[in-house]
């Protein structure tokens, strides 16, 4: 690698490599996190306390009051109806600190990272601040205030934003205020929108200092380091363009580019107008890649204030390089255009989830809990996630986590299910909030897109407001009955993208017309952003919100409490509606139902995946560009959408949808063909039972494989044939390929045919991929009891451990799982497995060697007369 600099600013002048310089920080930032208390004002609603400290810090009052039992925990039974008051009240937060020391010329201010929402802040009894966003950083010189013998007391008070909000709406009978979830006044204010209450979510109105406040003494600072990147088309080489912005007297800036903690480059340019700025140009960079196609290698920027000799402060920004592209162009034998993501001239099918905020209360997430649930979203496949505009702009460490082991971020701007006002204060409180996020976060190369909004648009549509594609003329815009069109129509592309059927929201299986999940295929678009099934949490989630566990008298499936832990409206009909279509199930035991629960979302999920996936046909026939879940996670332990649930135990559509979205694949579909014997008749009508074989390469390489297929007739567990195909199937890189299509016999024999499918390595007959088809409904077949269900334990303490499991007849669905050891270390590689005879599957279990012996426990899904 390659690096030279070239210096922008007046006065460019090389310093000597050996020039010395110190190595401190002299920006002296000191978090203000000790010392915290809280109260309510006004009436005392919760006694006669007076000011307690903070459970934590950061911190807001539903943690606060439930640290000191002032409040049930909001999210177990339904204790959410019970806490509703809080929201209403209004919350003081203070602490007291000493003075910083400051020699001549320095100054103090306090930096807010982040209040929720509408505060006063006082210091030492001034009022300096109010704040009406949650999501604006605010700084504020405080060098006058400070005490010089006494301690600083720094008081923030806290309004009640829903009593704030519904001020709002009522002051602005002009807009039509109107959402989908939570209350209408959440539109008017700017606070984390699913703290409303959403259809996967309860209502918690939380208020206080959700993120850190700092004290910051200096004479000057780098007040912004960013840069832009240009990576050539060629990939050989690669421009960053550096820029700081200073606040304060300052001479030089030191800009550094290293790679992997060493130096590559250096320039020292002298600051002019509060600016200055470099560029860097590096041969053979070392590129970024999403996970699959290569490695995620780290550069940082370093900037370096420089006052003679002195340091006066230091930034850091840590970064890749990556070439990211949009791609819309025409296809060739289709109406529209294509989207989809080209990173580093590589077109990526993203497969992946939606995002919404790991819990409802904010400052309780660990960055240890992000790590985790983006780990088992790479150990999923998932190529992205989108983060959904209902909740925040996340922590650093997510984003971080997601440059690290290479997932796609696509960003939404936090506006969701409804319609916005668009007064003059909305609007700059939007301006200024946009501005801080996409500053604070732009470094980050896994962000590949910013997107407007969450289904503002969709909102609009079934309201009937106001959009015209074809006016172009923003003060109309702002006089409409649905200003948001501003967002909608700010990009040149706008119009044609929504003409195109680009962006698809594939709720209409589960929402709207419920349509049945095997039609996904008809039901998708260029890209599908949110589509989803609910399921039931694991058992043990499930209990964990029950006040007396398992032992609870509300401990079954159709219990008031467990209704209540989900928020989706007509969830009992519609949940039964596609059980009912689908499985076999029965309410007892409720683990059996919960089973039945996550079987047919996992189904239904595996179908979207395996037939969007099978749209991405290589260059101009990307009719599909990317498939994202709704949803991954869970804020709190509930019945919902997600594919992992609170407690972070995988549903099984999780490893269902991480079979789908492997690297090479091999799939298959059942046709009916109808051929009527003549135009009038339908008593004389031929029926063709076919089963379509397509595979999908997602890497970058060619494969050569065999194939081989087999029948089993379900009721008996016979064989009906086995095939090998005597040549090779050559499998396209990064694209789907259609194999054959093979008929399966009459009618009948089709309606009991389990059909598998498999992709052999012709040098070793190693199994490269597998795919097993069964009938559906699944609820019609009836499967025979087996007689030589195995599971054995393979391997050793020192090489790790896996199970070996096989069977004399089909089964779906099989569930494994390590009985009673309460360990969350014990990971399942693979699960809900569906196996034919003849075969042995092999499952790694990560953490098994750990467990002195282990029982291992199982179910799979029977047949309706057998419940």
């Amino acid at each position: 690698m390659e690096v030279k600099g070239n210096a922008c600013g007046l006065g460019t002048k090389q310093h000597e490599a050996h020039r010395k310089e110190q190595t401190h920080d002299l920006l002296g930032s000191t978090p203000i996190q000790n010392g915290w208390e809280f109260q309510q004002i006004g009436k005392k609603t919760v006694g006669s306390e007076g000011w307690l400290p903070v459970s934590q810090f950061p911190t807001n009052v539903h943690l606060d009051l439930a640290y000191h039992g002032l409040i049930p925990d909001p999210i177990t039974s339904k204790n959410e109806e019970h806490v509703q008051w809080v929201g209403e009240q209004s919350w003081a937060y203070r602490t007291r600190f000493q003075s910083p020391s400051l020699a001549q010329g320095q100054k103090a201010v306090l930096a807010f990272d982040g209040l929720d929402t509408h505060a006063t802040v006082l210091f030492n009894g001034k009022e300096i601040l109010k704040t009406k966003n949650m999501f604006i950083p605010e700084r504020l010189d405080v060098t006058k205030h400070l005490n010089a013998f006494t301690k600083n007391e720094l008081e923030i008070v806290f309004d009640s934003t829903y009593l704030v909000g519904k001020r709002l709406v009522e002051s602005d009978p002009k807009h039509k205020y109107g959402c989908w979830n939570g209350d209408p006044s959440r539109l008017a204010v700017r606070k984390a929108q699913y703290h409303y209450g959403w259809d996967w979510g309860p209502a918690l109105l939380t208020c206080g200092p959700w993120r850190a406040i700092h004290i910051e003494v200096y004479t000057s600072r780098i007040a912004d380091l960013f840069f832009t990147t240009e990576v050539d088309r060629s990939l050989a080489a690669a421009e960053i363009a550096a820029q700081c912005e200073i606040e304060g007297h300052a001479f030089e800036i030191k800009f550094e580019l290293l790679f992997r903690g060493k130096p590559v480059a250096s320039e020292t340019v002298q600051v002019v107008d509060g600016t200055a700025s470099a560029i860097f140009r590096t041969q053979k960079p070392e590129l970024w890649y999403p996970a699959r196609y290569g490695k995620q290698p780290l550069y940082d920027l370093k900037a370096v204030l420089l006052a003679g000799t002195s340091v006066l402060d230091v930034k850091y920004r840590r970064f890749g390089l990556r070439r990211v592209e949009v791609v819309q162009r025409e296809l060739e034998d289709a109406p529209g255009m294509t989207f989809f993501f080209q990173i580093n001239n590589i077109p990526i099918f993203c497969g992946g989830s939606n995002w919404i905020p790991a819990d409802m209360l904010i400052p309780s997430i660990e960055p240890s809990r992000y790590r985790r649930l983006l780990k088992l979203a790479l150990k999923g496949n998932h190529s992205m996630v989108r983060i959904w505009g209902g909740g925040i702009f996340e922590e650093q460490s997510f984003y971080n986590a997601c440059d690290e082991f290479g997932i796609l971020v696509w960003q939404d701007f936090l506006f969701a299910c409804g319609n916005y006002p668009a007064n003059s204060e909305f609007l700059g409180l939007v301006k200024r909030e946009a501005t801080a996020n996409v500053k604070r976060l732009r470094h980050h190369p896994c962000i590949v897109i910013w997107a407007g909004n969450n289904e503002d648009y969709q909102y609009r549509e079934t309201e009937d407001l106001d959009y015209d594609p074809h006016d172009q003329d923003p003060e109309s815009w702002l006089k409409s009955n649905f200003p948001a069109s501003l967002a909608l129509l700010s990009g040149a592309t706008a119009p044609e993208i929504r003409r195109s059927g680009i962006f698809i929201n594939g709720t209409i299986v589960w929402h709207g017309t419920q349509e049945s999940y095997q039609d996904w295929d008809k039901l998708g678009g260029r890209f599908v952003s949110e589509f989803g099934m609910e399921a039931f949490p694991s058992t043990s989630t499930i209990y964990s919100y029950l006040p007396n566990g398992k032992d609870d008298l509300d401990c079954y499936a159709q219990s008031s409490t467990v209704d209540f832990h989900n928020k989706a409206a007509g969830h009992e009909r519609r949940l039964a509606t596609y059980l009912v279509e689908n499985i076999p199930y029965s309410h007892e035991p409720l683990g059996y139902y919960v089973y039945c629960t996550q079987l047919m979302q996992a189904e239904c999920l595996a179908t979207a995946f395996r037939l969007w996936k099978r749209q991405w046909k290589g260059r101009f026939h990307e009719y599909c560009g990317g498939a994202l879940v709704w949803q991954l996670n869970d804020c709190w332990p509930a019945q919902s959408w997600s594919i992992v649930d609170y407690n972070l135990q995988p549903k099984l559509a999780y490893y269902a949808i991480k079979r789908e979205m492997a690297d090479i694949t091999i799939n298959t579909k059942r046709i009916i063909e109808e051929i009527p014997a003549d135009k009038y008749t339908r008593a004389y009508i031929s029926k063709i039972h076919k089963m379509q074989i397509f595979v999908t390469n997602l890497s970058l390489n060619y494969h050569q494989y065999s194939l081989r297929y087999q029948g089993w007739d379900i009721s008996t567990g016979t064989q009906l044939f086995t095939e090998q195909k005597p040549h090779h199937e050559t499998l396209k890189n990064n694209q789907s390929t259609e194999i054959c299509e093979r008929e399966l016999g009459d009618s009948e024999t089709a309606s009991r045919m389990v059909f598998a499918a498999y992709l052999i390595d012709p040098e070793n007959g190693r199994t490269v991929a597998r795919s097993i088809n069964w009938p559906e409904p699944l609820k019609y077949l009836q499967f025979p009891p087996p007689k030589n269900l195995r599971v054995d334990i393979i391997g050793g303490r020192d090489r790790g451990n896996a199970l070996k499991v096989e069977c004399d007849v089909p089964i779906k669905g099989l569930v494994l799982e390590v009985e009673n050891t309460g360990r969350r270390d014990i990971v399942f590689e693979d699960n809900c497995v569906d196996l034919v005879p003849g075969e042995a599957v092999r499952i790694a279990v990560e953490g098994l060697e750990a467990v002195d012996n282990p029982k291992i426990t199982y179910r799979y899904l029977k047949a309706a007369i057998d419940l």
